[in-house]
């Protein structure tokens, strides 16, 4: 009898215990969100597929999906992902950018740049998005554009070593190569341990014509990375500039008169003297101009043969008077 009414006593308590509820769609979410900030994609790929399973039309765990597969390295599929969820939203900036990601990583340049351009009219402060099409730009070779996208990228992020660098690459490109020097120098600025950076400065100074200045760079990436073979090639390229620069600014052989022929010497001509005469100072200009040369006093020279011809030019006048006498 007692055990009979133990157990109706359990069944009751059965009855009237509330029922413990699995979580729900938000909470599959939530550990989805989770596993995407520590990196754990994989994780985040169950959690979403497990809040869509409670919600099939859950767009925000599809846009998760979208950003796990990307993490996963399968961007074919996180596209569909993305678009399905821009049915439900439109303006979903995550499933936007990872859209826009997809497209980029696909190589699909063109439709990268179109998607990240959606993108920032909806939010118009992702760096991301700015440096990621500015890279787009850079593979189309559309150099100012690209030039336009990483520079919103810095207004964001302006201590961003490698688009500074990259900026730089792209001025390079535009044969603009003072520009380029002056975003080398913000890149080697913020970082000074780049061998990459030091090299890309060397060449904008080479293409400047300051080899001296370009191998000062390559000597820095080399103590950087001695084994970087293109710092290696650009230093002996500038060396072999330097060595030809001294060559051509020898003095020049000057020919020289003598009773034996030709000689050649390498005196250099002797210098003019020359006095400044100062413009206005509104012009802002310095002339040269030749000075008066001081008078160099005249030295009458003789010949050997002159006291001679003086002796007989003497004895013929008297010979002459002698005559004259005589008569």
């Amino acid at each position: 009898m007692q055990i009979k009414a133990l157990i109706l006593v359990l069944v009751l308590a059965l009855l009237f215990i509330p029922a413990v509820h699995g979580e729900d769609a938000n909470d599959w979410y939530t550990y989805g969100q989770n596993a995407l900030t520590v990196g754990n994609y994989t994780l985040a790929l169950t959690d979403f597929n497990n809040a869509l399973a409670v919600s099939a039309n859950f767009a925000s765990a599809m846009s998760g999906e979208a950003v796990a597969l990307n993490g996963l390295g399968n961007y074919t599929g996180a596209i569909p992902w993305a678009e399905e969820a821009l049915t439900y939203r439109p303006s979903d900036p995550v499933a936007l950018n990872a859209r826009a990601f997809a497209l980029y990583k696909l190589g699909q340049y063109n439709d990268s740049v179109a998607a990240y351009n959606t993108l920032l009219a909806v939010q118009n402060n992702n760096k991301d998005a700015y440096c990621n099409e500015g890279y787009a730009y850079t593979f189309m070779n559309q150099s100012e554009n690209a030039i336009s996208s990483f520079k919103q990228c810095l207004v964001l992020d302006p201590t961003n070593v490698e688009i500074w660098n990259q900026v730089g690459l792209a001025y390079m490109s535009l044969g603009a190569y003072d520009q380029a020097l002056s975003e080398f120098n913000q890149a080697t600025s913020l970082t000074i341990k780049n061998a990459t950076y030091w090299n890309n400065k060397g060449l904008a100074y080479k293409a400047l014509g300051r080899p001296a200045d370009a191998l000062t760079c390559f000597q820095t990436a080399l103590g950087i990375d001695p084994n970087y073979a293109d710092a290696q090639n650009n230093a002996q390229s500038v060396t072999g500039m330097l060595q030809n620069f001294n060559i051509t600014g020898t003095i020049t052989p000057v020919p020289t008169i003598s009773r034996i022929g030709t000689l050649y010497t390498t005196a250099p001509p002797t210098p003019q003297p020359t006095t400044a005469i100062t413009a206005a100072p509104s012009a802002g200009i310095t002339t040269q101009i030749p000075a008066t040369a001081t008078p160099v006093p005249t030295r009458t020279t003789y010949s050997p043969l002159q006291p001679l011809l003086a002796l007989g030019a003497v004895g013929a006048a008297g010979g002459l008077v002698l005559a004259l006498k005589r008569k």
